[in-house]
């Protein structure tokens, strides 16, 4: 049963990382590249991380920008937002690191951080844009 879930979760992750990474357009180029060329777990995950690192430059920036165009009160419901936020990031991905999920797991909760960063960078981004 329990290889049975695992090649399950490896199929998820395989298939749905590079069409998630396509439908809504916040991974790198580079990332989509390299996912289509990855062949092994290993692989995946070196993608993985260096887009996490790319998406979590670009939530920086993105965060930076918005609190530098706010003031006083508003200021601060962004900082007590992002806190509440990266909390929350943190334990719902770190939920997809079933420990009896095998490798599986590591790669979907590797991606549930990578993509967090990039949905709450392109939510920050056009906040940004509206204020």
């Amino acid at each position: 049963m329990k290889v049975v879930r695992t090649i399950v979760l490896l199929a998820l992750a395989a298939g749905a990382m590079p069409a998630a990474a396509a439908q809504d357009g916040t991974r790198s180029k580079p990332y989509q590249r390299c996912l289509a060329k990855a062949l092994s777990n290993p692989a995946i995950m070196e993608c993985i991380a260096v887009e996490y690192d790319i998406q979590d430059k670009r939530l920086n920036v993105a965060y930076r920008a918005l609190m530098a165009r706010l003031q006083g009160e508003r200021k601060k419901q962004l900082q007590e937002a992002q806190r509440l936020w990266l909390k929350y990031s943190e334990t719902n991905c770190l939920f997809y690191h079933d420990p009896d999920g095998g490798t599986a797991a590591v790669l979907l909760a590797e991606e549930c951080a990578m993509s967090a960063r990039a949905a709450r960078a392109a939510e920050l981004e056009n906040l940004a844009r509206v204020l």
